[in-house]
C-alpha cells in the first residue's frame, strides 16, 4: 500500500516503525526506538549543548502546514550561534487527531531533508493525541570543544557587530503566504517570490559558521525574534550599549525589490524575525580575519554596527540619525 494516502495510522508502534525509525540513521544508541531513553556517549573532549523549541499550529505556522524541516532548523540555529555542531535530536509530536500516512510521509520527508542539510539524526521522542493544535517540539543536541561555547554575554566596547546572510526574507515570505496579492505590490517576479517563500518555509542556519564563531566571536545569538530585538538582547546580557546602521543591514535582491516598491520598510524587516541567521560581535583587531574565515567557510557576513561603552542602544539611518522603530521583534508571551 502506498504511504501517500489519507489512511489513518492507528498505533504509535506503526508510526514509529514505519516513519520515525528510518530517521535514526541506524544509530545503535537509539535502541531502535524500542526503549524509554536513548544512550548517548559524548565524543571525548566535547561539551554537549541542548536546546528546545516548539512550533504550534496557528501560532508559529499556518493551519494545514507541516513545517518539519523548519522545526529542526530553528533548533539547529540555536546550536550554530553557540559554535556547536548539530549531533541529534528528540522529537515530540502532539496531534489533534490520528495522523494520516500522507501527513506522516510529508513530515518525515521534511525531517530527512533537514537532517541531510544539518548533519544530525533522530535519537528518540514521544507522540500524543491532544485534541488541540498540531505541535512539533524538538530538543536538539550539539557538540562543541570543551569550554569553547560562544555565549550571548561577552560583547565588549569597540567590538564590530556582524550578521550572516540576509535579513527580512522570512518576514516577506510570511506576508506573501498570508496575502499572495502582495507579489504585485512588492514588484516581485516569480523567482523572487519563490525565494522569499523558501526562506520562510525552509530556513538554512549557517552551520559552516560555527567553528569560525568559536575562533573569533566575543558573543553571538541567532536571529529568530528579529534583528533589532536580538541586538537589544545581546547588549542587555553583555551589559553594553551599541548601534546598528540600518542602511548596512544586508538584504537579498528579492527583499531589495520589496523595499524599492515602497510597500516594505527596513524597520519591518529588522523586526520581522525568523531569519535564523547569526548576529555576532568580534573584536575590532580580529574583524578582517573573521571576515576571511567566514568567506572561506562559504558564509557571507556583513558588518552592521559596533558595541559602545554607554548602555544606550541606537538604530541609525543613512544620515546617522537615530530611528525609533515601531516594533523590535516577536514577543513570546
Amino acid at each position: 500500500m502506498s504511504e501517500h494516502t489519507d489512511e489513518r495510522i492507528e498505533s504509535e508502534a506503526q508510526l514509529v516503525e514505519q516513519f520515525l525509525l528510518p530517521l535514526t540513521n541506524g544509530d545503535a544508541g537509539t535502541l531502535a526506538l524500542r526503549d524509554d531513553c536513548a544512550v548517548l556517549s559524548p565524543p571525548p573532549g566535547m561539551d554537549l549543548l541542548l536546546t528546545t523549541d516548539s512550533l504550534v499550529e496557528g501560532v508559529h505556522f499556518l493551519p494545514g502546514d507541516v513545517p518539519s524541516f523548519k522545526a529542526l532548523a530553528v533548533n539547529v540555529s540555536d546550536l550554530v550561534a553557540k559554535g556547536a555542531q548539530p549531533f541529534g535530536y528528540l522529537l515530540t509530536l502532539a496531534f489533534p487527531s490520528l495522523p494520516t500516512r500522507r501527513m506522516m510521509t510529508k513530515l518525515t520527508a521534511g525531517l530527512a531533508a533537514a537532517q541531510s542539510v544539518f548533519g544530525c539524526h533522530l535519537l528518540g521522542g514521544d507522540t500524543d493525541l491532544t485534541g488541540g493544535l498540531l505541535t512539533i517540539t524538538i530538543a536538539a543536541i550539539g557538540v562543541v570543544p570543551a569550554g569553547r561555547t560562544v555565549r550571548r554575554a561577552g560583547a565588549k566596547p569597540g567590538d564590530v557587530v556582524y550578521v550572516s546572510g540576509a535579513i527580512g526574507d522570512a518576514t516577506l515570505g510570511l506576508a506573501l503566504r498570508k496575502d499572495p496579492s502582495l507579489r504585485g505590490g512588492y514588484d516581485l517576479d516569480r523567482a523572487s517570490t519563490q525565494a522569499l517563500l523558501a526562506r520562510f518555509e525552509t530556513p538554512r542556519p549557517p552551520v559552516a559558521l560555527a567553528p569560525v564563531l568559536r575562533q573569533y566571536a566575543s558573543a553571538a545569538l541567532d536571529v529568530s525574534d528579529g534583528l533589532a530585538k536580538d541586538f537589544l538582547t545581546l547588549c542587555r546580557v553583555s551589559e553594553v550599549g551599541g548601534e546598528i546602521e540600518l542602511d548596512r543591514v544586508p538584504v537579498s535582491a528579492a527583499a531589495g525589490r520589496a523595499l524599492a516598491s515602497g510597500r516594505a520598510s527596513i524597520g519591518q524587516l529588522v523586526a520581522g524575525g525568523e531569519d535564523y541567521e547569526v548576529l555576532a560581535t568580534v573584536p575590532q583587531a580580529q574583524a578582517s580575519a573573521f571576515e576571511g574565515a567566514a568567506r572561506a567557510a562559504g558564509v557571507t557576513v556583513t558588518a552592521i554596527g559596533r558595541i559602545a561603552d554607554e548602555r544606550n542602544i541606537r538604530f541609525l539611518d543613512a544620515e546617522g540619525n537615530a530611528v525609533r522603530l515601531s516594533s523590535t521583534g516577536w514577543e513570546h508571551l
